[in-house]
């Protein structure tokens, strides 16, 4: 996608107040990137270097990719691991995968072995402490596997615990209030890629009266044309929500779908954590 059509990269800064960290782990620095849909054409390879160049500038102890490496055929997923694997964390880089992830048959297999071949860690419903035990790293399986059960993995992690929640879809954080969240971490909606300032999303307004929508003009809205649903919690498209008594972080992602972004655009965010009691929004 060319540059003019994607908008310049943005580096997102966050801190976020989480309630029973460790004074060692207050200042945590964790990078998220996602939604590549790395296939020739949604993802420009200037805009994945610098992207890749912004995260590792950040010396982060853990780097989290939350999911759409591809969009359909799953081949591309082996060029864009030998550009991921130049990314640089302390303690690791963990990985959820998405919607587009499973659409091809065989893609969720393909997808996960790459990424592990190059030491990125694919986590599937699982929780993880790849910085200690005092503070826990969920990947959950995206929303629409078929395969989403976030009952058990919860259930195993201390309740005294705070947790960090990768899961592509952001329409989870309902269904996930049922736990306690300290903060969730996704994608997929791309933010929306076409945003009116002061109104939000282009799409979700449209969306209401899409079927009034002449054929030849929807092909120029993101996402209408194919019918998708995308998301039913729209106010959550892009940046930091209070979702009952959890907070959720949505990233407006690296690829782009025809016709491009308007006031949306691409992102890596950088987000530090730091011991505190739990509180509204920073």
């Amino acid at each position: 996608m060319h540059r003019l059509l994607t908008g310049k990269l943005r580096v997102e800064n966050l801190t976020i107040p989480i309630a029973n960290l460790p004074v060692n782990l207050s200042d945590t620095k964790i990078v998220q990137l996602t939604d590549f849909h790395y296939d020739g054409v949604r993802l420009s390879e200037w805009l994945l270097e610098e992207a890749i160049a912004a995260a590792n500038e950040a010396e982060p102890d853990l780097i989290v990719l939350t999911g759409d490496f591809i969009t359909y055929d799953p081949a591309p997923i082996y060029g864009l691991v030998q550009r991921l694997k130049n990314l640089q964390s302390r303690v690791g880089i963990y990985a959820v995968l998405g919607n587009h992830d499973h659409h091809w048959p065989g893609a969720k297999r393909e997808v996960a072995n790459a990424l592990n071949s190059v030491g990125i860690r694919v986590l599937y419903n699982e929780a993880i402490y790849p910085l200690g035990s005092e503070l826990a790293l969920v990947g959950l399986a995206d929303f629409w596997s078929g395969d989403f059960a976030p009952e058990p993995v919860m259930a195993s992690i201390n309740s005294a615990i705070p947790r960090i929640v990768l899961s592509h879809n952001p329409d989870t954080a309902e269904k996930l209030q049922n736990w306690r969240i300290d903060l969730q971490l996704s994608g997929h909606t791309h933010g929306g890629q076409i945003v009116i300032p002061g109104i939000g999303p282009l799409y979700a307004w449209v969306r209401k009266i899409g079927y009034w929508i002449p054929q030849p003009v929807r092909k120029w809205i993101p996402y209408l044309s194919g019918g998708n649903r995308v998301v039913t919690h729209w106010e959550w498209a892009s940046g930091l929500h209070q979702v009952g008594s959890n907070l959720l972080y949505v990233n407006r992602g690296l690829g782009t779908y025809s016709p491009g972004r308007l006031f949306c655009p691409p992102e890596v965010t950088v987000i530090t954590l730091v011991c505190q009691h739990r509180q509204g929004l920073v």
